[in-house]
C-alpha cells in the first residue's frame, strides 16, 4: 500500500522561487505541495486549517519573517517540521533558526540533491544543516 505523500507548505515572498520549488518537489511522487504563501502570517493562518508535515520557509519575508513563523508553528504544532531555505549564510541566522525550533537550514545556493537530503533527514527526525555552514 502506498503511503500518503509528505505534505509541504512553501512560504517565500518571491512567486518564482515558490513555483520553482513546487516543480522540483512535485517531480517526486512521495512529496506534495499543499499550499504556497508569501509571508509568515499566511503560514501561521494555515496552522488550524490545513494539515501539513513540513513548512519550508524563507527568513526574509514581509509581515512575519521565517524565524518568528518557525517559533509560532512549533508552538502550535510541535509535530510539524520546519526547513529554513534562505540566502543568509551567517552563523547568527542559523543559531536563531535552531533556537526558534527549525529542523533544518538550507541555503538557496545549495544543490537540488542537498534540498532532497534535507527533506529526507528531517522527515526521519534528524536535523539538517547546509554543508556550507557545518564545515563539511
Amino acid at each position: 500500500m502506498m503511503e500518503r505523500p509528505y505534505r509541504i507548505v512553501l512560504a517565500d515572498d518571491h512567486v518564482l522561487v515558490r513555483e520553482g520549488l513546487r516543480r522540483i518537489l512535485e517531480d517526486r511522487a512521495d512529496l506534495k505541495v499543499v499550499a504556497e504563501v508569501g509571508d509568515g502570517i499566511e503560514v501561521v493562518d494555515l496552522l488550524d486549517a490545513l494539515p501539513f508535515d513540513m513548512a519550508i520557509l524563507d527568513i526574509s519575508m514581509p509581515n512575519l519573517g521565517g524565524i518568528e513563523a518557525t517559533r509560532r508553528i512549533k508552538k502550535a504544532r510541535p509535530d510539524a517540521k520546519v526547513l529554513i531555505l534562505t540566502m543568509h549564510k551567517t552563523q547568527e541566522y542559523l543559531q536563531q533558526a535552531i533556537l526558534a525550533g527549525a529542523d533544518g537550514y538550507l541555503l538557496k545556493e545549495d544543490e537540488n540533491a542537498d534540498f532532497f537530503s534535507a527533506i529526507e533527514k528531517i522527515r526521519k527526525g534528524e536535523m539538517y544543516i547546509s554543508p556550507q555552514l557545518c564545515g563539511k
